[in-house]
């Protein structure tokens, strides 16, 4: 609704300045109107829409009013009864004086034609005003030898009134010795004189008492009287005369105050106080009373106020001169005044068209205004002119007054405002000059479209956003205004992969902020191509188009995919072939794998993350190849299991494992045999074998926790009987009791609780064997109770308090260590030192601990000797089915016993009868027990 309010606004503006521009024209004879002063407020003058041609109610549609300038409005426009009336009490007095005919001119202005037209109101006179004279009292002197018939002028009576209202004559009280007499002058003033009708005597009467009475023609007539009071006098036979009976004088307005005008002078023959001249205003009224100054002794006559010869330019006055005898005489002075170029033109506005659209046509009517003068002449000469700007220019119109126009099309977008200057210069010197200043506003039309900040936009965007992620913020610029630089962004419809644009994207209509609506793959598609389209609010709205280019960023979220070797699907084992004969350097298999990302998070490398036998195979880096790092040898393994792992290069990096099944043979059929016998259960979940090894580290952890217990109780008992032992052991002195823990309770631990837990390749058919204790592997220690050096370190002496059998000692092994391809560990172990290292288990760590101090208490002297049950030293049940002795890492070797030289051995060989030989001789009972 607003926008269609401006669009009709806009319309009756153009129409308005078409009007302005067609129909202008000079207005017709004026209309002329007559009432009397006095009238009320709302007195109806005349029917001024009759007399237009119009209908009252089209006074207001049209916009008819009335322009005058530089005066009070006493006339207005009733829109209602289409009639003038009076705006208030006006007094033809005020405004006329004695002016006559009383005539009030302005023009009415009919906006929507742009057409003035005159009004001529004479303002008629009623009898308002009685006549007045200038004091209630007057003294005559006469003297007493005053022939008859002498003539001796009278104050006159002043009616403000004109016509039939004012003075018309006097009356004088009846007297025996005056009469009336009344002079009619040129100018038709009326000039009372007192007429001596009988001489006097001053003997008689000295004192006169007269009444003058001033009376008017009108309805009701008005009148007013001055009370005479002749007084007679001694002789004074001469009057004052005049030397000129008129004095004319010219005076600039702008005089300062005190300036002399000029000296009346008037003589008397008489002598004495009859010949003493006094000067006196006879005939002036209250306002050049006030303007002029008369000496009473000299006859000068100087300015009192400032002079304004817009106000009046003549002034006329009676100055009178009486001598000491009574008698008067009287000349007449007439005061000119000359203009000066004391007055600024001054410019009224009568019609103001802005906004003014940018697509009016040049010659738009924007200003109607009036220059006008108060001075006179060339003084009083306007001159109108702007300040040069080829978008405007100015021509008269009727009179003085003046009307600004286009000269071309406006732009609002290069101007939406323009500050206009007219000058307004009368033609006097020095020139005065006056100036207004007209802001002019463009209103704005729809034609530019909107314009993005470039180009085209390329806009880069991670994969894997989350929905609704904020993408980019394209921005647009109108230079229009308002609704018409209101801008509205959206998305040209497209199709991407058979589905629409909308759905992959969306953008804020209001801010031009793009969202995403899905969460983008970089392997689906790598960019998305569309178009923006940014339209205004204007009507025809406008638009424009940029094309956008989102691109994706790959991130490392695919693992490597590896193709070979492929995961088989009948459910048999892949097995590679590696001859036996085969160099270092053989290449055995190689793994393939891909990547479905791009740049460095597609980048591939290749380690072996496990072996079952490290340091026999190597993996490339970069290329994948499974070589042989050794040559391969008779010990080694039939079956040989290798764990790859793939890794890209990305941020974090992700891999992907694969399990290599490599056959140590020169052909197929050695392998067959062995092969036969690998099955892969058809239901994993089926298998015993893990609840199997749950329950053995239960009882195993709950066996240990017990042990712990006895063997604080035994210390607690030893603590208890060193009291005893102090008295008998001489060579124990300064010992501690609770230093000494018996090894029968150890061993008998360490013997009863070492099982062996032999699983077969087919874990669903394992079965556990428990092998009897063998007491012969116990660790017994009785020269160390014999021997006297003192104990030093973390490793405490234990004597045994029972009788155990005693097993004869074995020499130390020379090589009892197992060699670099016996020990277990994790693909990095294969570049570690001979010596081995200490498992990473923390629970497996404490029991060895435990163990080889136990033994190295009773081993002081370097003649035991350890061994384990049925060479598994009870921890094939937690490393596995395969898991025996020869594979665990022999830590004896790290043991150092203080005060002896010996080592800890591998009491095994020496029960089976064998020479332990590098740790070959174990490997193969441990294959004889997968078969079995």
């Amino acid at each position: 609704m607003a926008a269609s309010t401006k669009r009709q606004h806009y319309g009756r503006l153009v129409l308005c300045c078409a009007l302005l521009g067609t129909l202008w024209e000079a207005s017709a004879s004026p209309i002329h109107y007559s009432v009397a002063e006095e009238k009320e407020k709302g007195y109806i003058v005349g029917n001024i829409s009759k007399d237009l041609g119009l209908e009252p109610r089209e006074l207001a549609e049209r916009g008819v009013r009335i322009v005058s300038r530089g005066r009070t409005q006493l006339f207005s426009l009733n829109p209602r009864g289409g009639s003038l009336v009076t705006a208030g009490r006006i007094d033809r007095e005020e405004l006329c004086a004695q002016s006559a005919p009383c005539l009030v001119i302005f023009k009415i202005l009919v906006e929507d034609r742009v057409k003035l037209y005159g009004i001529e109101i004479e303002v008629t006179d009623i009898n308002d005003n009685a006549p007045k004279f200038g004091a209630e009292n007057l003294e005559v002197k006469i003297s007493e030898i005053a022939a008859p018939g002498a003539r001796y002028p009278l104050p006159e009576a002043a009616d403000p009134d004109v016509g039939v209202n004012s003075l018309q004559g006097y009356q004088l009280s009846p007297s025996h010795h005056f009469s009336l007499d009344v002079q009619t002058a040129d100018d038709g003033t009326i000039n009372p004189e007192l007429v001596l009708e009988r001489a006097l005597d001053r003997e008689e009467e000295a004192v006169h008492h007269l009444v003058l009475t001033a009376t008017d023609g009108g309805d009701p007539r008005r009148s007013s009287t001055v009370h005479i009071q002749v007084t007679v006098l001694d002789t004074n036979d001469n009057a004052p005369v005049f030397a000129q009976p008129i004095y004319r004088v010219k005076v600039l307005e702008n005089v300062p105050p005190g300036t002399l005008l000029l000296t009346v002078r008037a003589s008397d023959l008489d002598e004495g106080s009859n010949g003493k001249v006094v000067y006196k205003f006879r005939k002036i009224n209250e306002k050049q009373s006030s303007l002029f100054q008369l000496n009473e002794n000299t006859g000068e006559i100087s300015v009192a106020k400032s002079l304004d010869y817009e106000e009046c330019s003549l002034y006329e006055m009676e100055i009178q001169a009486e001598d000491g005898g009574g008698l008067k005489g009287r000349t007449k002075v007439v005061i000119m005044v000359e203009d000066v170029n004391d007055n600024r033109p001054e410019v009224t506005i009568t019609s103001l068209f802005s906004p003014v659209r940018e697509d009016a046509p040049p010659g738009t009517v924007i200003l109607l205004f009036n220059a006008h003068d108060q001075d006179s002449g060339k003084n009083g000469q306007v001159v109108c002119s702007i300040q040069k700007n080829p978008s405007f220019k100015l021509e008269n119109s009727v009179d003085d007054y003046y009307r600004l126009l286009t000269a071309q099309i406006l732009d609002r977008e290069e101007a939406s405002e323009y500050n206009i200057t007219v000058m307004a210069s009368d033609r006097g010197i020095p020139s005065l000059s006056t100036e207004i200043h007209i802001t002019l506003h463009v209103a704005d039309i729809n034609d530019n479209p909107p314009t993005f900040s470039q180009a085209s936009y390329s806009v880069y965007l991670h994969e894997n956003n989350p929905r609704g992620t904020s993408i980019f913020s394209v921005t647009a610029h109108d230079p229009d205004s308002n609704e018409n630089a209101r801008i509205i962004f959206s998305l040209v419809e497209d199709t991407i992969q058979g589905a629409p644009l909308s759905s992959y994207v969306s953008i804020n209509s209001d801010t031009g902020v793009l969202y995403a609506l899905q969460s983008f793959d970089y392997e689906q598609f790598r960019n998305l191509q569309m178009q923006v389209k940014a339209s205004d609010n204007g009507n025809p709205p406008l638009n424009n188009n940029v094309s956008l280019s989102l691109f994706l960023l790959d991130q490392n979220d695919n693992a490597p995919r590896i193709l070979y070797p492929a995961l088989p699907t009948d459910g048999s084992t892949g097995v590679e072939l590696a001859p036996r004969s085969a160099e270092p350097g053989y290449l055995v298999t190689k793994v393939v794998a891909v990547d479905k990302d791009s740049g460095q998070n597609a980048w591939l490398s290749y380690r072996l993350l496990k072996a079952s036998e490290p340091g026999l195979f190597l993996v490339g880096l970069h290329t994948g190849e499974v070589r042989t790092a050794r040559a391969l040898q008779d010990r080694d393994a039939l079956k040989q299991s290798l764990v790859v792992a793939v890794q890209d290069h990305g941020q974090p990096p992700l891999s992907s494992t694969v399990t290599l099944t490599i056959a140590v043979a020169d052909s197929i059929p050695d392998v067959l045999a062995d092969l036969g016998s690998i099955e892969t259960p058809a239901h994993p979940e089926d298998s015993d074998l893990t609840l199997y090894l749950v329950v053995a580290v239960a009882v195993v952890s709950c066996v240990f926790l017990a042990f712990v217990l006895v063997l604080l109780a035994l210390r607690l008992q030893r603590w208890h009987a060193s009291h005893l032992l102090q008295s008998t052991s001489g060579r124990l002195t300064g010992v501690p009791t609770s230093h000494f823990v018996g090894m029968d309770g150890v061993q008998a631990f360490l013997q009863t609780y070492s099982q062996e837990f032999s699983l077969t390749a087919d874990s669903g058919k394992s079965h556990l064997i428990f092998p009897q204790p063998n007491y012969a592997d116990m660790l017994i220690s009785q020269e160390s109770c014999e021997k006297s050096e003192p104990l030093g370190g973390s490793v405490d002496s234990r004597c045994p308090i029972e009788d155990t059998p005693l097993v004869p000692q074995a020499p130390p092994n020379t090589d009892w260590r197992f060699s670099q391809a016996q020990r277990p560990g994790t693909s990095g172990s294969q570049n570690g030192d001979e010596t081995g290292t200490w498992p990473n288990n923390q629970f497996d760590t404490e029991m060895l601990q435990a163990m080889i101090l136990a033994s190295a208490s009773e081993a002081a002297d370097g003649s035991s000797t350890l061994g384990g049950g049925a060479g598994t030293m009870g921890l094939s049940a937690r490393y596995g089915p395969q898991f025996t002795l020869q594979h665990v890492p022999d830590y004896r070797q790290n043991v150092y016993i203080p005060g002896s030289n010996a080592t800890l051995t591998n009491a095994a060989g020496k029960r089976d009868g064998k020479t332990p030989a590098g740790g070959n001789g174990n490997k193969k009972k441990s294959g004889k027990k997968e078969k079995k």
